[in-house]
């Protein structure tokens, strides 16, 4: 076996919401996952709220690099490259992460990688479960995206079968939770009543499950609505809500149709395996189904554990250590962040002029600084 020195050593960074997340990678190993959140900020809001979240993560990005650097006991000059959340997500939260990975990598004279957040998001598990098979399936599921993705090669082949055409997941358990009363975020609250709640007790609807609809594509919206008019007619009627039967009932829906669609989309692309990844990830009733199914469909489940599945600085790094390894081109140093970067680009490379000796020039200026 390789000796693990000569592998690649990343530093991620992750500010697409309301994570400040750092990470330091070594091949496909982790050696640090430092996070600040900035969600008690968001929470009065009852979401999250751009502007504060970009002031968050201004304030953290250095401490919460140090952090990592520490933890990792590496130094700064002996990474091999710094990789960025480019996009999709919060414009203002990734330009802070993007010129922060800009300013680490001019002054150290390292190569930047800018990476896609969801393509991070599957490539993550590989710091847990190894390698990823070739293709991988994927089912993403946070606060902003519900995705079925098929990926040949996580670094330039990411193809998606299906998204959320209107809510993603976490977006609807935010507002069933804000619709409860039981506060932001609404994942884990929902979560933690629904165990104490019977998942059958109200027949929620289950979006976009009939014979002509798109067999991959998720809907959340009515699902959403109809949980909410449940909940109205029975505060109108003077007569108790029970939490956890709605919650489990609601959670239920959801966790069903997502199951049902990534195992069948396993089934109809042939591959013999399964990884979920995304905040909703962490979900314990997602995992017991997707488990449950996939075995009696002869499918194999990955699911990073729950620290991974949300957003973090380690997946960036490990997407970056996967680029370095397989020579992907750098990105420049006038990357861009991009709200919306598709995921059909896993990373935004360079333009070739900067990989030759201007590449090397750029950085002669900041070789004897304090970090050399």
């Amino acid at each position: 076996m390789a000796d693990s020195r000569d592998e690649p050593l990343v530093l991620g960074i992750e500010t697409s919401c309301d994570e400040t997340g750092v990470g330091i990678v070594r091949g496909t190993t982790l050696l640090a996952d430092a996070v600040a959140s900035s969600v008690d900020e968001h929470a009065r809001f009852g979401g999250v709220v751009p502007e504060v979240a970009s002031r968050a993560h201004l304030e953290a990005m250095v401490p919460t690099i140090d952090r990592a650097l520490k933890e990792a006991g590496v130094s700064a000059k002996d990474l091999d490259g710094i990789s960025v959340t480019a996009g999709p997500g919060l414009a203002g939260a990734l330009l802070v992460g993007v010129s922060a990975a800009k300013a680490y990598a001019y002054a150290l004279g390292k190569p930047l990688y800018g990476v896609n957040h969801l393509a991070s998001h599957i490539c993550v598990d590989q710091l847990e479960h190894g390698p990823l098979p070739e293709p991988t399936m994927a089912l993403l599921v946070s606060g902003g995206h519900s995705s079925l993705l098929l990926s040949a090669d996580i670094t330039s082949d990411v193809r998606p079968l299906g998204a959320t055409i209107d809510d993603a997941a976490g977006e609807a358990f935010d507002k069933i939770a804000r619709v409860l009363d039981l506060g932001f975020p609404g994942g884990p609250v929902i979560d933690r009543y629904a165990r104490e709640g019977d998942p059958n007790a109200i027949a929620f609807p289950r979006g976009l499950t009939g014979p002509r609809d798109p067999a991959y594509d998720f809907s959340f919206s009515g699902l959403k609505t109809s949980v909410a008019r449940w909940i109205e007619a029975k505060r109108a009627a003077g007569e108790d809500v029970p939490v956890r039967d709605v919650s489990a009932s609601f959670q239920e829906a959801v966790v069903d149709v997502l199951t049902r669609k990534a195992v069948r989309a396993c089934k109809d692309e042939g591959v013999d395996h399964l990884m979920i990844g995304g905040g909703v990830a962490a979900n314990s009733r997602l995992r017991a189904l997707a488990q449950e199914r996939c075995e009696k469909a002869g499918i194999r489940l990955r699911v990073p554990r729950p620290k991974l599945c949300t957003d973090n600085g380690a997946m960036v790094a490990a997407l970056g250590a996967e680029m370095v390894a397989r020579n992907r081109a750098a990105s420049d140093l006038d990357l861009s962040a991009d709200s919306s970067l598709p995921v059909t680009e896993p990373h935004v490379p360079g333009h070739a002029h900067t990989h030759g000796h201007d590449h090397d020039h750029v950085h002669e200026v900041s070789k004897e600084n304090l970090y050399s």
